[in-house]
């Protein structure tokens, strides 16, 4: 049976983290791995983490299974991070959420309660959008289209082409929208620009399918919120998956969470009971540690405080980083082509280089970033920033 299957090819990102890992050079810049690195390059413990998984620790007297929503406060308290303390959809009752396995496992299982509530649903995605979003909500019955996003050239959001496009949907679309940090452009939509999107979306009946990945890594946790509570508080129907991978830091230990918001109470609990009877078909019980930590800080105000105090360290050295590669670029090149790092938000930028390009730097200089000039902003630290804004410098020379 098994000589029949053939080997795959790597993993884009993936595959580069693992040629990485095998360069012995003492030079090696790492903008591929999708993680956050502090300026020593190591993806820590936050300190907030460490006491609430100690508390966790002392408190655990049972190891036996949450239920298929996971962890019931967990969800109640992600609710309020996602649409603050006192959005009307939560007094309402209209928001259903169950805990899952990442943003991933989220975005998986949303799919799936898609594909029940409507026979041939429509998913739009951005150009370009993160590279897992397509496989992880594909399905034989569910069709997907693109609307343009970011104008590499311009390297800008082609906002026009996207009101445009998205103008032309049809009614109980789907669109998926990047909350903030958009991956793997960095390029997030104003406050106005979402007041526009959001005047498309209810004219048209679309239906917003947000991916809040990175939320307070852009500039705040509410100020990133602003999209995802706009559609809430306008809107009768969208969808919101969550990761606390990035703001909490708890990579692997696999959380975030999958909610629907409906029209009223009585439909919010049948989507409830989809999205639980959904994960009984995928991995039946989600696991307990990271939902019980994140669940931790959200209700402890000391803990609550400190993770706000370490996400401010990790965006502000994030934002920092932006402006002095870009200062650093003009520097070398004369001219104000990578400006818009600056201008941009989370740990990615398409830095607009070519195939070759890409290829040279990491053979020549060992710093390595996926095939469309993906970079991962987190990785570039004070002690390796004009190493590699000379490398870049040298393979943009004729």
């Amino acid at each position: 049976m098994f000589e029949k299957l053939e080997h795959l090819p790597d993993d884009p990102i993936l595959g580069m983290m693992a040629k990485f890992r095998r360069d012995t050079s003492d030079r090696k810049v790492d903008l591929a791995a999708g993680v956050y690195q502090d300026e020593n390059g190591k993806t820590v413990v936050l300190r907030a983490v460490r006491e609430a998984e100690q508390r966790v620790h002392d408190a655990q007297k049972t190891k036996t299974y949450e239920g298929l929503a996971g962890n019931v406060s967990f969800n109640r308290a992600m609710q309020r991070l996602i649409f603050g303390e006192s959005h009307p959809v939560i007094n309402d009752r209209r928001v259903a959420t169950v805990q899952t396995t990442g943003g991933s496992g989220g975005l998986h299982i949303v799919a799936d309660v898609l594909r029940r509530a409507e026979k041939e649903p429509v998913v739009w995605l951005s150009g370009p959008t993160w590279p897992n979003h397509r496989p992880l909500i594909r399905g034989g019955d569910l069709s997907f289209e693109v609307y343009p996003y970011y104008d590499v050239e311009r390297r800008g959001i082609d906002f026009d082409g996207m009101l445009g496009a998205l103008d032309q949907a049809a009614a109980g679309d789907v669109v998926l929208l990047h909350g903030c940090c958009h991956n793997p452009t960095g390029a997030d939509l104003s406050q106005g620009q979402w007041d526009q999107l959001v005047g498309v979306l209810e004219r048209r009946g679309l239906i917003p399918f947000i991916d809040m990945a990175y939320q307070g890594f852009a500039r705040g946790v509410d100020e990133d919120a602003y999209g995802a509570r706009l559609c809430a508080a306008r809107l009768p129907e969208m969808i919101v998956v969550t990761s606390g991978s990035k703001n909490f830091g708890v990579y692997r230990d696999r959380v975030g969470t999958a909610t629907l918001v409906a029209p009223d109470a009585d439909t919010t609990a049948a989507c409830a009971s989809h999205l639980a009877n959904v994960t009984r078909t995928v991995y039946s019980m989600p696991p307990a540690h990271g939902a019980a930590v994140i669940d931790t800080i959200l209700r402890d105000d000391k803990l609550h405080a400190e993770w706000l105090d370490e996400l401010g360290t990790m965006r502000d050295r994030i934002n920092s980083l932006r402006s002095r590669f870009s200062a650093a670029m003009a520097e070398r090149t004369g001219n104000d082509r990578f400006d818009f790092v600056a201008d941009q938000t989370g740990m990615f930028s398409i830095l607009g280089l070519s195939r070759e390009q890409v290829d040279r730097l990491r053979e020549e200089s060992h710093i390595y970033m996926v095939a469309s000039s993906r970079a991962n902003i987190a990785g570039v630290r004070q002690s390796n920033l004009d190493y590699l804004a000379d490398a870049i410098a040298a393979v943009l020379k004729p």
